[in-house]
């Protein structure tokens, strides 16, 4: 046994803390509405001097602490009136024991569904949500907080000196309280994280595992890894000094006088209570503890009312003993005076949950034991996990427990196990219950260094299935859409490519849109067309959205996606998948922003959807499609696009201009077959890969200029309103990196958005591929990007006379043939119309009063903007939704989900005030 602990210590698995115990064990946080419970387990292994010197300290206030921590260690102890069989180490501290997690195949049941997951670089030991932030203790004594709608992380505090082993959030969500392995317990104002109590014992209690606090007698009780129970109120006398404090005390062995009469000097670094400043210190009255309240650790607590007809608070707290101790508390001196011992168990309690009478308790060795809290009786003992139970909660009429292995089980109220998944890796160490916008939510944590936000379905067979909030459906349906593999071009995804399409028009009609699938030439992927009528349509102006939903191709094999490219995945603050930037997330936000004006009887003005799935392929048959439809659509006044992304990753931006495309295919060929270097090489011969380059070098000069007469003739000059957006857009990269050019930047900016560029691709050859083949064909895939007032058809005519006028030059055999394989028209908004000034103003509405969004132009193409505004008569504007950091089209593609929930509120109030002007 003494070997495996010293081996456990040494790979960092059991703290080395405290004399009490060669273990330190999960502790349980404990909610006050008796609906959520937490375990905890602190890993950490403390190097510091003032760890080592806590790691002897902890010893001196047991004559005998094998005889009180023996069901801990396995250790026989003594106990009046009743003598029971030792308790065996929990799973999850025990070194000799093998428990490996489950992997989620052997898990059958899917579970609740995963809205987001948050990470940290240590093991997540306590958990607590409020209505606004998710608080999460770590290993090495921080606290997180996460945003609780957008989950991005707001601030990081250090809250103690050892791991985190328990967070509580009074029930007015105005306190929240830090238990650690420092033996403080603190208390934080729960919206600005500054410090406000921090208590103390004046005995040497080791790790503090559990808290709850009556909000009636502003009192907390705590457990100890002494075995003691502790009390203290707000309302207490702060200390005049802190000569004993924890990191302040004299420590027999550390401080005790080496040869020559002096002791080693303590570090700086070791009186923790500098660290929080401005904290009101409170000590523990000695009156205030109730010694030995278990023969083991008090790992759990809870605070309920209304037992036996009253409605005075007991405390329940479970221990390393088996045992659970019910506590009355008198109202005037808040004492603890013991009630009732609920002798179950020869294993320790490590979790404990209370509905209605009945106490839940979560053990080591994976049982779960069902008291009757009337009747004080236990009715059942259910064989729950393989492993130890840490964490235990209440949702509704149903249980939900977690185990050592990480996996989470939900049992209803027959304790029928209804779903059985896998939540983390490793150690599920803590868990809490909460509700949001009528869901339910299940957060668990564990030492796979992840907080886990999961959506329960409610077991209340009378109560009604919760409505799921806008943003919660939004994320919903985009995850379903994510998962449909619409890759556009590519037969083998026409299947998914219909069934995206489909699944776009039930939403539609589920809003109450008139749709339709509207069909493409050549069995191409259908365009999804929707119509919202508004309440008063002649008072206003109909919008044209237009969107896609199809994709490009993402590798699914290797390791270049950190997550399934088609299964949605919210990872810190970000959403990841194949599409949710380009372009399902920003076509489902304007879904949603409609119909939630038509839900709450807003929208005045008819709103049409064009939703297309050839975009990344080119737009093939959407034009046609478009006019062959066009009484269907009907008349529109405004276009609007949302397919594009900021500059950077924190400025909004709107996209008034993109540049047009010409993609063809140069090829020169011989009427020679394939020949060999060495025997049919010579100067007299005109080989066309030769040709080929030759000719592509007379198409630009070496400064990039492209050669073709008149080419840049319709190019406008700079007007100073455009001049000074590009100021503004250098101004904000200058903001950012001081080191930057202007000049540079800004001869860079206008190079890529407003003026033409040239760019070959490749060149392919025919014949094997070895370097001693003359080919007989050479082809080039080139492309030329133009700019507004350059005609596509005037250009694409200039280009290929050019070329070939070009040739006749080189008096060669070979043939020459140019074919257009793609084209798209360039597009130039008004900054100044009615559109962009909507937008600009539901930005700063949205996004905060002086977020002016910066006008930006963009170097690549959509073919289908300026048909639309052709085919239509109607100007057309652009939201980008995305950030810089996206990664549209590459790998690891994703979408900050502050940005989506943002972009479909900027497009609820663009849909309902542009009609209006």
């Amino acid at each position: 046994m003494a070997a495996s602990l010293s081996a456990a210590r040494q790979n960092g698995v059991i703290p080395q803390t405290t004399q009490t115990s060669p273990l330190s064990a999960p502790s349980k946080r404990s909610s006050l509405n008796n609906s959520t419970t937490t375990t905890t387990q602190s890993h950490a292994t403390p190097k510091s001097h003032e760890a080592q010197r806590h790691l002897q300290s902890n010893g001196t206030f047991f004559p005998d602490l094998l005889a009180c921590c023996g069901s801990m260690m396995g250790v026989e102890r003594q106990k009046s009136p009743h003598s029971r069989t030792p308790t065996p180490l929990p799973l999850s501290l025990d070194n000799t024991v093998s428990s490996p997690a489950l992997l989620p195949t052997q898990l059958h049941d899917d579970g609740p569904k995963l809205l987001h997951s948050v990470k940290h670089s240590g093991s997540i030991l306590s958990l607590a949500v409020s209505n606004d932030f998710i608080y999460a203790g770590t290993q090495n004594g921080e606290i997180l907080v996460w945003c609780n709608k957008i989950f991005e992380l707001r601030a990081t505090v250090k809250g103690h000196a050892g791991s985190i082993l328990s967070l509580t959030i009074s029930e007015d969500q105005s306190l929240l309280f830090s238990t650690g392995g420092d033996a403080i317990v603190n208390v934080w104002d729960a919206k600005t994280l500054k410090i406000k109590y921090s208590i103390y014992s004046t005995y040497d209690v080791g790790d503090v595992f559990c808290l709850a606090y009556s909000a009636t007698l502003r009192t907390m009780y705590f457990g100890a890894q002494n075995t003691s129970i502790q009390w203290c109120s707000l309302e207490s006398s702060p200390r005049p000094t802190l000569t004993s404090h924890p990191s302040r005390r004299n420590h027999r062995f550390f401080d005790s006088k080496g040869p020559g009469g002096r002791s080693t000097p303590r570090p700086a670094s070791g009186d923790s209570t500098s660290t929080f400043q401005g904290a009101t210190f409170l000590e523990v009255d000695p009156s205030a503890i109730v010694q030995y309240a278990h023969y083991g650790f008090v790992y759990c607590m809870q605070l309920i009312k209304g037992l036996s007809g009253s409605e005075e608070e007991v405390l329940i707290s479970g221990g390393g003993d088996g045992d659970v101790k019910l506590w009355k508390i008198d109202p005037q001196t808040t004492e603890l005076i013991e009630w009732k011992t609920l002798e179950g168990s020869d294993m320790s309690v490590l979790s404990i949950a209370v509905k209605e009478t009945f106490l839940y308790c979560g053990l080591t060795d994976g049982d779960i034991n069902v008291w009757d809290l009337d009747t004080f009786q236990m009715i059942r003992s259910v064989k729950a996990h393989q492993s130890d139970v840490l964490t235990l909660a209440i949702s509704g009429n149903s249980l939900i427990s977690g185990s050592a292995r990480g996996n989470s089980k939900q049992w209803n109220d027959r304790f029928e196990c209804v779903h059985h998944w896998q939540a983390h890796e490793g150690l599920l160490l803590t868990s809490v219950v909460t509700s949001r916008d009528d869901n339910i939510l299940y957060f668990t944590g564990g030492n796979d260094e992840t907080v886990s936000a999961w959506l329960l379905d409610s077991l209340d067979l009378n109560q009604k299935s919760p409505v799921q909030s806008q943003n919660d459906a939004l994320l919903s349906c985009l995850g379903k859409l994510v998962g449909f593999r619409t890759v556009s071009g590519n037969p083998a995804y026409t299947e998914d490519c219909r069934r995206g399409a489909a699944y776009l028009k039930s939403l539609f009609k589920r809003f109450g849109a008139r749709t339709e699938l509207l069909p493409v030439k050549d069995n191409r992927n259908p365009v999804v067309f929707a119509r919202f009528c508004g309440s008063n349509p002649t008072a206003g102006k109909t919008i044209l959205f237009y969107g896609h939903y199809d994709v490009i191709h993402a590798e699914e094999s290797g390791k270049k996606w950190q997550t399934d490219p088609f299964a949605l995945t919210g990872i810190n603050g970000y959403l990841y998948g194949r599409g949710v930037s380009d372009n399902k997330g920003p076509c489902l936000a304007a879904l949603f922003a409609v119909g939630e004006l038509v839900q709450e009887q807003k929208l005045e003005s008819d709103v049409v959807f064009l939703i297309e799935g050839e975009e990344e392929a080119g737009s093939h048959g959407f034009a046609e499609a478009v006019k062959a439809a066009r009484d269907v659509i009907g008349d529109v006044d405004w276009v609007l696009l949302a397919n594009s992304y900021w500059l950077d990753n924190e400025r909004p931006c709107l996209t008034y201009g993109m540049r047009g495309v010409i993609h063809a295919t140069v090829k020169i060929e011989s009427d020679k077959p394939d020949l060999h270097s060495g025997v049919d090489g010579s100067r007299l011969n005109h080989e066309p890969t030769v040709d080929l380059v030759n000719l592509l070098a007379r198409l630009s000069s070496v400064d990039g200029n492209i050669n073709i007469p008149g080419f840049y003739d319709p190019v406008r000059p700079v007007t100073a309103n455009e001049e000074a957006m590009y100021s503004a857009i250098v101004e904000n990269h200058l903001r950012n990196d001081p080191t930057l050019d202007a000049s540079a930047l800004k001869d860079r900016l206008m190079s890529k958005w407003r003026f033409p560029s040239h760019t070959i691709h490749r060149i392919n050859v025919s014949g094997p591929a070895n370097a001693t083949v003359i080919p007989r064909s050479a082809s080039a895939s080139i492309s030329i990007r133009i700019v507004p007032d350059q005609d596509l058809q005037t250009i694409k005519s200039t280009l290929t006379s050019f070329l070939h006028s070009q040739f006749t030059t080189f008096h060669s055999n070979n043939t020459l043939t140019i074919t257009i394989d793609h084209e798209a028209e360039p597009w130039l908004g008004d900054p100044q119309n009615e559109a962009f000034k909507t937008l600009e103003q539901a930005i700063e509405t949205v996004w905060g009063e002086g977020t002016k969004p910066l006008y930006i132009r963009e170097g690549g193409s959509i073919p289908s903007a300026r048909f639309l505004e052709r085919e239509f008569g109607a100007p057309a504007a652009h939201l980008p939704c995305g950030q810089a950091s996206d990664h549209a089209h590459l790998d690891n593609e994703r979408l900050r989900l502050t940005n989506l929930y943002k972009s479909k509120a900027i497009l609820k109030q663009f849909f309902q005030e542009l009609p209006k002007k």
